[in-house]
């Protein structure tokens, strides 16, 4: 009779954080849906490598003010820094692997759009909810019911439909040698993605979300840094509203997207969270048809609500939720 109070208690004190990391989960895909529409605006006055450049130098700057607000705060109430600057071995090589995976995710990512048509490249570089799946079950015991699996399939079929209307409306080639060299690069961007949230998950149970962020932001602009001195004449915006967008992609798309989806992975698993940002694509044409007026089509809503469907199965299967 005890032991069954203390578990009804348990439960009842571990539910309302799940729910309050769904509804954050549902915040950070609004914020990363606007990702694609501060790009566009940055694009118009330097290239793609400057734009990913200087969304993460001015992320890092945030993640520093945050970390250090931080610590200070946990000075104020005489309290253990969460934010420890000295990291374990194994912690620095994770943070290590997370800047590089991810670096190499957006770079295959975007060279795969100058190989293939954008409809392949999409629908392939929708692949990591199966990949973080298989890794989580593969390497770290990760155990999901058929329920989950299904709503995984339901979900990834709604995305890769969402891409099929690109697909018959490209005059690319489909077989050329050129296109397979681009679909696999997307595929490979989809493999490190996955990565990148297969060890984003082993870190949030050692370390503070802005500790994770400030140090995989640093890394990447580390990495960038080389490759804009040698290949790009312009590095930085020359406008107001270039500097807008590339700071929107740095304080919402990174700080509070990405701040909240590293938040999540201490409630839900990494294949469950990749299976919801399989919405990003429909909530981004959702904004273009606000913010541009660019054509929302029936089958945008469709893939929506297939997705949608997808992510409810998921959730309500095991395996969404972290033991």
């Amino acid at each position: 009779m005890t032991t069954n109070n203390l578990e009804s208690t348990q439960s009842k004190i571990d539910s309302p954080p799940k729910w309050t990391a769904l509804i954050l989960l549902a915040v950070a895909l609004i914020a990363l849906s606007l990702t694609a529409i501060f790009i566009k605006i940055s694009v118009q006055e330097i290239s793609a490598n400057a734009t990913v450049f200087n969304r993460l130098w001015i992320a890092t700057i945030i993640f520093g003010l945050w970390n250090g607000f931080k610590q200070l705060q946990n000075k104020e109430l005489d309290e253990p820094s969460a934010t420890n600057s000295r990291y374990q071995i194994s912690e620095i090589m994770l943070l290590l692997g997370v800047a590089i995976v991810h670096v190499m995710g957006r770079f295959l990512w975007t060279w795969s759009l100058t190989q293939t048509n954008a409809a392949n490249a999409t629908v392939l570089s929708n692949m990591p909810p199966l990949f973080t799946a298989l890794g989580g079950w593969l390497f770290f015991g990760q155990r999901f019911d058929r329920r989950f699996v299904f709503g995984l399939g339901i979900a990834l079929a709604g995305a890769i439909g969402l891409g099929l209307e690109d697909f018959f409306l490209s005059d690319n080639s489909l077989f050329s040698e050129t296109a397979f060299i681009g679909d696999a690069a997307a595929l490979l961007s989809a493999m490190f993605y996955a990565a990148s949230f297969l060890i984003l998950e082993q870190l949030r149970s050692r370390l503070a979300v802005q500790n994770i962020l400030l140090w995989r932001c640093l890394l990447g602009t580390l990495f960038m840094i080389p490759v804009v001195l040698m290949v790009e004449d312009q590095v930085f915006p020359i406008s107001w509203q270039g500097w807008l967008a590339v700071f929107g992609l740095a304080a919402i798309c990174e700080g509070l997207g990405h701040g909240l989806i590293v938040y999540s992975l201490k409630y839900f698993s990494s294949a469950f969270v990749t299976v919801v940002l399989l919405l990003e694509p429909v909530m981004t044409a959702v904004f273009a048809w606000i913010l541009f007026s660019e054509g929302l089509s029936l089958l945008n809503l469709l893939a929506f609500a297939v997705i949608l469907e997808g992510i409810y199965l998921a959730k309500t299967g095991k395996g969404a939720d972290k033991a």
